[in-house]
């Protein structure tokens, strides 16, 4: 009689294990369904948010429609017939920034000034320099006029899609620049329409627009336009300096940084000064440097004075044309006692072939814009103002920085012919001042 009681209790092993498979498959059953409807969860959930993200282009229309409008009007001819200018493609708004703009660094509250008393500075670029805007606006922290040459179609469609793009994704651009566009007169300046696999469709930020721009920059040459287009950089100067709008305008290249707070400081040293003949005939002069490295650019003048001392620092055209800078007196401004205050230091005269960068009162003589590319376009001008009865006077601690240090090699192979042809015009140009200043006993 064993035997039945084996069998029957085999039969309840297997009867369990039967049961604990059939278990064991309903539990993975359930397991798969649950993974199931969490992948289907999650692939809803992915849908859904790139159904609900807004468009990828988060464009500002009503800037779109003021370009639009003001791109329409044609610009204007300059005198020359050669040139057509749209000025305030974007203007600037009329408070100063007090938010932080992506990928611009911190930015301290400024209050707003009327524009009259303000200090402009005034800024003239190609496509290829454009992106040194950024370090610009991030030391200056006031109102910038720039005035953007564009040689031929291409780079015009490209000018006017980067002045939107900017002035629509750049907080610090939308609240402080104003950009006006020079291109030949044969050009037409339109507004090109943005298609989803236009180039334009990945910038979605600050940093990507200027990460476009630098890039654009690296495949550029400064001067160097092509066989038919010349830079007229004194016509561009007068563009973005008549622009401004303001009392006062420093005019520098797009590839220079001012040192901190030189804005504010000048408004100070110049508050409540009345605007008499004799104040408007004073020019400001800034001393300018080069630096041989980017990476550290001084923003005070005891910072400076160090990197000055081990080399790192040098006057700016000290190795192309050192009488060019001369008559500033870099030694006297070097030795001079650092302190906070801005103060007038002392005055200088006008001498052959000085090219000094200046801040002055917008009512100063226009740059002559017959003077393009390389050579005496900013000497001419100085000349003009010493002729014209205007006095020099440096400041002590507030200075400008080239970015790199100017040498030979660097420049475009047509410089010598340029500067050459701008010589011959230059000794014109003093002639017909005789003409244009009879009463004043002045020459240059």
């Amino acid at each position: 009689m064993p035997l039945p009681r084996k069998c029957s209790f085999f039969k309840v092993v297997l009867a369990a294990l039967l049961l604990v498979a059939l278990l064991q498959l309903i539990y993975l059953s359930l397991l798969s369904g649950l993974h199931g409807r969490q992948q289907r969860f999650r692939f809803l959930e992915l849908f859904e948010t790139r159904k609900a993200e807004p468009p990828r282009h988060h464009w500002d229309q009503e800037k779109k429609s003021r370009l639009k409008l003001s791109l329409a009007s044609g610009g204007i001819l300059d005198s020359s017939g050669q040139y057509r200018l749209y000025k305030d493609l974007v203007k600037a708004g009329e408070e100063a920034v007090i938010e932080d703009g992506p990928g611009m660094g911190p930015w301290a509250a400024v209050a707003p000034l009327p524009p009259k008393e303000d200090l402009v500075l005034a800024t003239h670029t190609t496509l290829n320099n454009l992106h040194n805007l950024r370090d610009l606006l991030a030391r200056w922290r006031g109102p910038v006029s720039v005035a953007l040459f564009a040689p031929g179609p291409e780079e015009v469609r490209f000018a006017t899609m980067m002045i939107y793009v900017l002035a629509t994704l750049c907080a610090p651009v939308r609240e402080l620049v104003s950009f006006h566009l020079a291109c030949h007169s044969g050009n037409l300046a339109i507004f090109p329409e943005l298609e989803e696999s236009s180039e334009f469709a990945r910038l979605k930020s600050c940093n990507d627009v200027f990460g476009k721009l630098a890039d654009t920059g690296t495949k550029l040459r400064n001067y160097d336009m092509g066989a038919n287009a010349s830079y007229p950089n004194n016509l561009l100067r007068n563009l973005a300096r008549a622009a401004a709008g303001s009392r006062y305008v420093l005019v520098i290249d797009m590839d220079m940084l001012p040192s901190e707070g030189l804005r504010l400081s000048f408004l100070s040293l110049v508050a409540g000064q009345p605007s008499t003949p004799e104040a408007e005939h004073i020019v400001y002069v800034v001393p300018a440097f080069e630096i041989r490295h980017t990476r550290r650019i001084p923003g005070a003048k005891a910072e400076l004075l160090q990197l000055y001392q081990v080399g790192e620092m040098r006057p700016f055209y000290e190795e192309l044309c050192p009488r060019c800078q001369a008559p500033t007196n870099y030694s006297r401004w070097l030795n001079l006692p650092t302190g906070n205050e801005m103060q007038v230091a002392y005055g200088v005269e006008w001498k052959d072939p000085w090219e000094p960068f200046y801040i002055s009162s917008s009512s100063v003589p226009h740059y002559d814009e017959r003077f393009k590319q390389y050579g005496f376009n900013r000497i001419s001008q100085a000349c003009e103002l010493h002729v014209a009865g205007y006095t020099f006077q440096v400041i002590n601690n507030a200075f400008l920085v080239h970015k790199g240090f100017k040498v030979s090699g660097d420049f475009h192979a047509k410089k010598d012919a340029e500067n050459q042809h701008n010589k011959v015009l230059f000794r014109q140009f003093k002639q017909e001042l005789k003409t244009k200043y009879p009463s004043s006993g002045l020459r240059c």
